[in-house]
């Protein structure tokens, strides 16, 4: 999750080309006077192809899957472990050449299995592999760690013929460590930084994946979230990420935060290549039985419309504005865009006031993280270092000067302090996160102005990386706490720049509306097309 402030305060959670163009290239040219320094780049053949680009390469004869990830590989040793330095790739596959040679033999003899056959993907390392590959959520403390079996997604990815890169970075236990923690830091994997200005944080805790899809290292890349995981990366690496409903894919073998809360899901540079992955993912899987009633489809490009804002009725939160003129000056063109591309705008159309559910959020992600990384530790084998939360606590206690150079554990402390899920404090946190976000919430605001989504901005741009108060976030107010408390979808699409650094307009709406959204933010990624890839400087000035 993105670590935020709990304590100090509760948080509620053609003609339309040209205009997309100014609004995404909103102060080009203030940061070319800023700083006109940057890293010297080799030009990478693979920059910003997409997958149908990959396919239609490999169909041709072009590119093989080997020869995809070859370059792929060398490009995250040419960038992530020297030049810029990343740190984005926590660890690559050593059996990667291996499955594309079997991948491209197997699209010889019988075709290819789907649209994934023979992608280079990118995997966050809290989500298990059953291969040489390590499973550690970015701590020492697991770093002999290999799984006995892959997650359930890993498995969905296998069957569609994806190549498995590697591992990325992350902020540790995916920020639920400390209250002063530095996103995209893990004594594993060390400090992943934004490529768009190195000095940067990359926000998390998917940092090494939103920064390596940004950086063009994988085709595509999954996160993990349990509150703000993979929006807020997406959105200040300059990518597409898109938060499924709880439930719509399966968290078996990922490494756990909340079971209320945790999804994984695609990060991408297009809305396309996102839905391509998504649909690749998704699928009933007993052993999480919050997949039981999902609303899944085979295939979620096909909702991909480029006038899917026509007719649409969005809603505008102005609540998260207020945090960045920049970033509300961009917010402000964008919802004349979407008016230009046909959609009914409401402005604003306003949450209830008084959903004030922060403080009894994090009480209840400090129940279910206790109760779900001690069930996850159980798992490991007898020999294992650490075998529950406390053998965690006491391991970095003894190994501070490794685990706990810049900042400490409180939260694994607290989170140590309670009891089990039973305890009437942790139902009571529940059932007023549930109502406040969902039927008080988020529900209500759809149906009072017969909404199909809400939009936001998804974040300010990324800030200065600081070891030594942590991170400095700019919206105490998150706008995608709401939907991430709630359990619904979010789709984050680069929305424009600001001073050279990305930033993201977010669509969210209500459980399974996962068609819906992928919709309007195809529509507004073509109109719009803030994306632009990243200059690799030192600093932005």
């Amino acid at each position: 999750m993105r670590r935020r402030d709990f304590f100090t305060s509760s948080l509620q959670g053609g003609a339309m080309l040209a205009v997309g163009s100014q609004l995404a290239a909103c102060s080009s040219e203030a940061t070319t006077t800023q700083n006109t320094e940057k890293t010297m780049m080799t030009p990478f053949e693979l920059d910003e192809k997409t997958i149908a680009e990959l396919q239609k390469a490999m169909e041709e004869g072009t590119y093989t899957a080997r020869t995809l990830t070859q370059l792929y590989l060398d490009r995250i040793e040419q960038i992530d472990r020297n030049g810029p330095g990343l740190h984005a790739a926590i660890e690559v596959n050593p059996d990667a050449l291996k499955i594309a040679d079997q991948l491209d033999k197997e699209r010889q003899q019988k075709g290819p299995r789907g649209p994934m056959h023979g992608i280079p993907v990118l995997i966050k390392d809290n989500i298990d592999t059953a291969d040489q590959m390590h499973t550690t959520a970015g701590s020492l403390a697991l770093a002999e760690h290999i799984a006995a079996e892959d997650a359930f997604i890993v498995a969905r990815l296998r069957e569609a013929g994806a190549v498995l890169l590697g591992k990325t970075n992350l902020s540790e236990w995916a920020n639920f460590r400390s209250t002063h923690s530095s996103s995209g830091w893990s004594s594993r994997g060390g400090q992943t930084r934004n490529p768009y200005s190195t000095d940067r944080s990359t926000s998390g805790s998917s940092s090494g994946s939103g920064a390596a899809v940004a950086a063009n290292l994988c085709a595509v890349a999954i996160g993990t979230e349990t509150d703000g995981s993979i929006l807020s990366p997406s959105s200040i690496n300059g990518v597409v990420g898109v938060k499924p409903t709880v439930g719509l894919l399966s968290r078996s073998g990922i490494i756990p935060i909340s079971k209320t809360q945790d999804t994984a899901g695609p990060m991408a540079r297009t809305v396309t290549d996102a839905a391509i992955l998504l649909s690749a993912l998704t699928g009933v899987d007993p052993n999480d039985p919050a997949t039981a009633g999902q609303e899944s489809h085979p295939d979620y490009t096909k909702f991909l419309d480029i006038d899917g804002l026509k007719g649409a009725t969005i809603g505008v939160e102005r609540s998260y504005f207020g945090y960045s003129s920049q970033v509300d000056a961009l917010m402000e063109e964008a919802i004349v865009l979407l008016r230009k591309m046909g959609a009914q705008v409401i402005d604003p159309a306003p949450l209830a006031p008084d959903l004030n559910f922060g403080d009894d959020e994090f009480e209840v992600l400090l129940y279910e993280f206790k109760d779900g990384l001690n069930a996850y530790f159980a798992g490991l084998p007898a020999g294992a270092p650490v075998r529950s939360l406390k053998d965690l606590i006491e391991f970095n206690e003894k190994n501070k000067e490794k685990m706990m150079p810049f900042f400490g554990q409180e939260i694994l402390i607290m989170a140590e302090k309670k009891g089990p899920l039973t305890d009437k404090a942790y139902q009571k946190a529940l059932a007023n996160c549930r109502r406040k976000s969902r039927e008080m919430g988020i529900d209500a605001t759809l149906q009072k102005y017969k909404l199909d989504a809400l939009v936001v901005p998804t974040d300010t741009p990324g800030w200065v990386i600081d070891h030594i108060t942590g991170d400095n976030y700019v919206m105490s107010k998150a706008s995608y706490s709401i939907a991430a408390v709630a359990g619904y979808p979010g789709v984050s699409v680069p929305l424009g720049q600001v001073l050279g650094m990305p930033v993201g307009i977010t669509f969210f709406g209500t459980a399974y509306s996962e068609p819906t959204l992928l919709r309007l933010a195809y529509a507004f990624e073509q109109a719009n097309q803030g994306r632009r890839a990243p200059t690799f400087r030192e600093n932005v000035g």
